[in-house]
């Protein structure tokens, strides 16, 4: 399974403005072991996609872990390539004890693989009061409960360059069509509405994730993602439709669809807020924030701020999300302690670790917004906390990966060609379904 630069690139978020600072402060739950060193001994070991910041941030909260219960642990970078070498490494007779999964898809299939724990009661009490429902749905494979998501990203968050937006005398808006006509105005008044990232195909399908849960409601979005209603759906061509209006407006793209294909994602960022800005807003997730800000010093909330992913077609503003989940293997030599730090990172004191770190947000309402570090990171969590089971979770992200998550085939390459020519919507919806039926029946 090919990872998506979604969640890697979430290391460097918004949320990245207080690195420096550490751990929460005391006075939370006593969590898993009860503070008495009963793990003391045993080494917990944890595999993850996750490196450079996110990696040294996670270990905060496993160090914090080991404080508490006397456990130490040891992390493993997987790369992007989570299911192979997780099955190695059980094949080896060398599996790790907790996973922590970026994919839906990944999930499901570690579970009907059966090489998943399911989660004590303690855990799940924990995700029954502290997350939505939809969280623990797409964490459970057959009404089990294997996956606990400890880390979210908000993926329906448009950024923009606010002195972009008061030159050209516009405000945030609050509709698909009114960010259209006031991507027209930001145009004439000298620069590209939208930085497009078309050589990452992951952005494209984030594109139409937002515009068709929005204009088709959750209803639909959760049976296109299930693959139980054909991409031939009018729905689907409609959403294309929507989508190929910013597409074939050259006006509205920096340099025009040619050069959105050949934009990847921290050029996308660059073309905003860089040191010589083509465009004034560029789509993507709460992860933008990072890029802005660690590598073109950007003050979040002054230099580069963002509006939520506005309503499509008379719908509800859209709220999608990537996560990572940990989850528990069966092999694990010590799946015991393992489960116990599970039962950990389900509280709002493991949570708050990494929150006051930076880089991060939590699915858990029972986090304080106090415990995040800066405005706008309590904005794009309020909004996520706020969606409740509206929430859902990237429809790309639960696709097998022949189809939702592998470079030049399948939906993202069908979407770049839909960005090249945007005149078929039809066409590209039955081009769709048939890359689609052959990755699912796979």
């Amino acid at each position: 399974m090919m990872r998506r630069r979604t969640t890697l690139l979430t290391s460097c978020t918004a949320l990245a403005l207080a690195l420096g600072a550490t751990a929460c402060g005391g006075g939370g739950p006593v969590a898993a072991g009860g503070g008495d060193k009963a793990l003391g001994g045993q080494t917990v070991t944890v595999a993850g996609v996750w490196s450079g910041s996110e990696q040294k941030n996670f270990q905060k909260v496993l160090d914090a872990f080991s404080a508490k219960t006397g456990a130490k642990t040891q992390f493993v970078s997987t790369g992007d390539n989570v299911s192979t070498v997780v099955g190695s490494k059980i094949e080896g007779g060398n599996a790790p004890d907790v996973v922590m999964v970026p994919q839906v898809g990944v999930l499901q299939q570690f579970a009907k693989k059966g090489w998943l724990k399911p989660l004590s009661a303690t855990t799940e009490k924990s995700v029954d009061a502290g997350y939505a429902p939809v969280w623990k749905k797409y964490g459970s494979v057959d009404g089990t409960l294997y996956g606990l998501y400890f880390k979210a990203a908000h993926k329906s968050t448009v950024w923009y360059s606010p002195d972009a937006l008061a030159q050209a005398g516009v405000k945030p808006p609050k509709t698909y069509d009114e960010m259209l006509k006031a991507g027209h105005t930001v145009s004439d008044s000298g620069l590209a509405a939208f930085a497009v990232a078309g050589q990452d195909g992951w952005t494209l399908t984030d594109w139409f994730e937002n515009i068709y849960l929005s204009q088709a409601g959750p209803a639909k979005y959760d049976a296109l993602a299930a693959h139980k209603l054909k991409w031939t759906d009018a729905s689907v061509t409609q959403a294309l439709t929507t989508l190929g209006k910013l597409f074939k407006d050259k006006q509205l793209i920096a340099g025009g669809q040619k050069e959105a294909l050949n934009t990847d994602f921290p050029g996308s960022v660059e073309k905003v807020f860089g040191p010589k800005p083509e465009a004034g807003m560029v789509y993507e997730g709460d992860f933008v924030a990072g890029v802005a800000h660690d590598q073109f010093g950007k003050a979040i909330g002054k230099d580069a701020n963002f509006f939520p992913f506005p309503a499509v077609g008379g719908g509800t503003a859209p709220v999608v999300s990537g996560g990572d989940a940990a989850v528990v293997l069966k092999d694990g030599k010590n799946a015991k302690a393992g489960m116990k730090l599970l039962e950990y990172l389900a509280t709002p004191e493991a949570a708050a670790v990494w929150a006051k770190a930076g880089g991060f947000l939590s699915p858990n309402k029972k986090l304080g917004l106090a415990s995040y570090s800066d405005d706008v990171t309590r904005a794009t969590a309020k909004s996520l906390i706020s969606a409740g089971d509206s929430v859902r979770f990237d429809m790309s992200d639960q696709a097998p990966a022949a189809f939702g998550g592998t470079k030049g085939t399948g939906e993202w390459k069908l979407l770049q060609d839909f960005l090249r020519n945007p005149s078929d919507p039809k066409g590209t919806a039955a081009k769709l379904e048939a890359a689609a039926a052959k990755a699912y029946q796979d």
